[in-house]
C-alpha cells in the first residue's frame, strides 16, 4: 500500500520553483525519484531532496500546473511538515512576483509586495 499523498497547487512555473527550492537550501533533482515510506519511490518531475530517508516532489499536469507529491506522514518526521511547504510556496511567490515585475513594460511600473503570515 502506498503511502504516497498527491496535492493540487497553484505552481506552474518550474524555473521558479527549482530556484525556490533552491534558495531555502534544498537540493533539487529532475526526473527523478520520490523517497517515501519503507524504501517505496514514485516519479517526479521535480525532487526537492530532504534531511532524513523522504522527498517532496512535483509532477506537471496537462493544465501547467505541478502537484506535490510526498509521502507526508515520513515527512513530518523530521520536519514540520506545514512550515515546510508554506516557505516553499512563499518562496516561490515573491520569485515569481520579482520574475514578473522584470517582464518588458514593467521597468517602469512601481511594484509594492505586502507579505502577511
Amino acid at each position: 500500500m502506498s503511502h504516497f499523498s498527491t496535492l493540487r497547487t497553484k505552481i506552474s512555473d518550474a524555473e521558479i520553483l527549482q530556484q525556490s527550492l533552491r534558495d531555502i537550501g534544498l537540493t533539487v533533482h529532475n526526473q527523478a525519484d520520490v523517497r517515501g515510506y519503507n524504501g517505496q519511490r514514485v516519479r517526479a518531475d521535480i525532487v526537492a531532496q530532504l534531511e532524513g530517508e523522504y522527498d517532496l516532489g512535483w509532477s506537471r499536469n496537462p493544465d501547467g500546473s505541478f502537484d506535490l507529491i510526498a509521502d507526508l506522514w515520513g515527512v513530518a518526521k523530521k520536519h514540520n511538515q506545514t512550515e515546510l511547504i508554506n516557505s516553499i510556496n512563499q518562496k516561490y511567490a515573491v520569485n515569481k512576483t520579482l520574475t514578473e515585475a522584470k517582464r518588458p513594460g514593467l521597468q517602469n511600473a512601481n511594484v509594492r509586495l505586502m507579505v502577511h503570515s
